[in-house]
């Protein structure tokens, strides 16, 4: 479905309908960013239903420059991460420094691996090196942009893609030596 101007126009003017069709046709692909973002389900579902709040309220700020659906992204992941900054403020952290590991190629496994067991080892990375792992390596942003959205230094935002990396090259790894019967 591709959103030229007139339908553009009908969202700002709040038409029902079109607000409907543009859910339906771009949510099962937000909520796959969402699910990036988020632990649970329940949490997903979160950022996407206030994602979609707030592409509705703020659709009258897209001025045209670039793709609709990439603005739309934008408004969802700066959504996810106002999710996950909330849940540092209310306690919810982990610590940062826990994970230590070396870098391995293990592409056998992961060729074998289903999306939602990737998933499931991308969400049990501690929130900022998942935040970091998500916005770089899923989502394509540079380290200066990242650390403008999460408020760290680029170094930092570096060093946790990095442990992001090295913690799941491990939790692969674990993977391929159950699969092996606990042969290395």
């Amino acid at each position: 479905m591709e959103f030229d101007s007139a339908f553009i126009n009908k969202l700002k003017e709040n038409d029902a309908k079109s607000q409907r069709l543009f859910y339906q046709h771009l949510a099962p692909k937000m909520y796959g960013i969402c699910l990036r973002f988020a632990l649970v389900n329940e949490d997903a579902d979160d950022i996407l239903q206030d994602g979609f709040i707030r592409v509705f309220r703020h659709i009258k700020d897209f001025r045209g420059e670039g793709s609709f659906e990439g603005w739309v992204r934008r408004t969802i992941v700066n959504t996810a991460i106002n999710y996950y900054k909330k849940k540092i403020k209310q306690g919810i952290t982990t610590d940062l420094e826990y994970v230590k590991g070396k870098l391995k190629e293990r592409n056998d496994i992961l060729e074998k691996m289903t999306c939602d067991e990737l998933r499931i080892i991308i969400n049990e990375l501690p929130p900022g090196y998942r935040m970091v792992f998500n916005l770089s390596a899923i989502e394509g942003y540079t380290h200066k942009e990242i650390g403008k959205m999460l408020e760290i230094s680029e170094n930092t935002s570096k060093s946790q893609l990095s442990r992001a990396r090295a913690s799941l090259q491990k939790s692969i790894a674990k993977i391929q030596q159950k699969e092996n019967g606990g042969k290395g």
